[in-house]
């Protein structure tokens, strides 16, 4: 069996917004499709359940459900969530800490695989946290909604 990568994902922001509001954004499914999915479940307790879902997103309209499950939510400063399949499945730590005026959002991503696909996914997803993470900050910052293209 393939052992774990040592490596992990980390992502960070400064979002000028309390970390009550970060907080509530970043547990609500609803507020997830406004600027990074589509048809987000999301059950922001642990032991809840949390769907990713993307239908027909971005420019090359790509479908994918990544289901998961709510480890660890204490607001304001921590929600703690696995995703991907049984077996290979990551854990996605967002600690939220309230700086000057505002808040500062550290994003981590661990457990791939030390394998060629572990590797691939690590980029992808280290890739789509960073552009989720500017569109957090632009959507609670300045209201700006995802818009799908044409």
């Amino acid at each position: 069996m393939a052992k774990l990568l040592d490596g992990k994902i980390k992502q960070r922001t400064f979002i000028a917004a309390p970390p009550d509001k970060v907080y509530d954004t970043i547990t609500s499914a609803q507020e997830w499709d406004k600027f990074f999915t589509t048809e987000m479940e999301l059950e922001p307790h642990a032991g809840g359940k949390c769907i990713f879902s993307w239908k027909d997103w971005g420019p090359d309209k790509y479908t994918l459900t990544v289901p998961g499950k709510v480890v660890e939510a204490k607001k304001p400063n921590l929600f703690v969530f696995m995703w991907g399949a049984e077996g290979s499945a990551t854990t996605i730590r967002i600690e939220l800490k309230a700086h000057s005026n505002g808040t500062i959002v550290t994003l981590t991503e661990d457990g791939y695989m030390d394998t060629p696909g572990g590797r691939a996914m690590m980029l992808e997803c280290a890739s789509g946290w960073g552009e989720a993470m500017t569109l957090l900050k632009f959507y609670i910052e300045r209201g700006v909604v995802y818009t799908q293209p044409d």
